[in-house]
């Protein structure tokens, strides 16, 4: 007998019971992973289509392109983009569901204005439904259309702030000079004084109103101011 080590290696006979869980665990990636290509095209394409009315353009293109998306329904409106009460947008807005996916043909069918356009789509965002534009490739279901419009929201905000640092200036300016906002007065301090007197004097405020050519009310006004005056003193 030789003293060399020997290393005897012993296979235990596998049983059903052994079968079934490792058919179970060789089945579960392929079922996880058609799971996700499944719920990855649940969400349903709506398309919106919107011509104005003074243009005398033609739904059909824009149909024709959300057709060949893939969208399933679509929402038509004959309105201009400036509008804030398009009916059908309201109505397609209302009726999303999380995973629905807003599609237009492009960006300035949803809305001539990048205030309302991120309006839009933050109600989108709040419904859980993302958005697609055809003809800029924009894509907010993908990390790339996400980032673009966050960008986006940072130029409409930088706007934003732009506008009310200049107005802001020109308020400034504009006091500095004398000039204060407003409605220009109807009247001059001698032509307020001469009303009051015809006041006092018994003339009628509906006569002296269409002697100055204004409304009885702006005549009720400048007594109402010319009381308060008195009053103050």
């Amino acid at each position: 007998m030789s003293g060399r080590a020997q290393t005897i290696v012993y296979a235990a006979p596998i049983t059903h019971q052994g079968k079934q869980r490792l058919g179970r665990r060789a089945n579960l990636l392929p079922k996880s992973e058609q799971k996700q290509q499944d719920s990855a095209t649940d969400s349903t394409l709506i398309g919106y289509a919107r011509v104005s009315k003074a243009e005398g353009q033609e739904l059909g293109p824009q149909l024709s392109a959300l057709e060949a998306a893939g969208c399933r329904r679509v929402y038509e409106e004959k309105a201009s983009g400036g509008r804030w009460d398009r009916p059908e947008l309201s109505r397609l807005l209302t009726r999303l569901s999380r995973g629905d996916v807003l599609v237009v043909w492009k960006l300035d069918r949803l809305s001539r204005s990048l205030k309302d356009l991120l309006l839009i789509l933050e109600r989108l965002e709040t419904a859980g439904a993302g958005f697609r534009s055809l003809t800029e490739a924009i894509d907010t279901t993908a990390p790339a259309g996400r980032m673009m419009m966050q960008m986006l929201g940072a130029f409409a905000e930088y706007e934003r702030a732009m506008v009310k640092e200049r107005t802001q200036a020109g308020l400034r300016a504009a006091s500095a000079r004398g000039r204060h906002g407003g409605r220009r007065p109807k009247f001059t301090q001698a032509q307020r004084t001469e009303i009051l007197a015809m006041l006092a004097a018994g003339r009628a405020a509906s006569e002296i109103a269409r002697l100055f050519g204004v409304h009885r009310a702006t005549i009720s006004r400048l007594i109402a101011a010319s009381r308060v005056t008195v009053a103050l003193v």
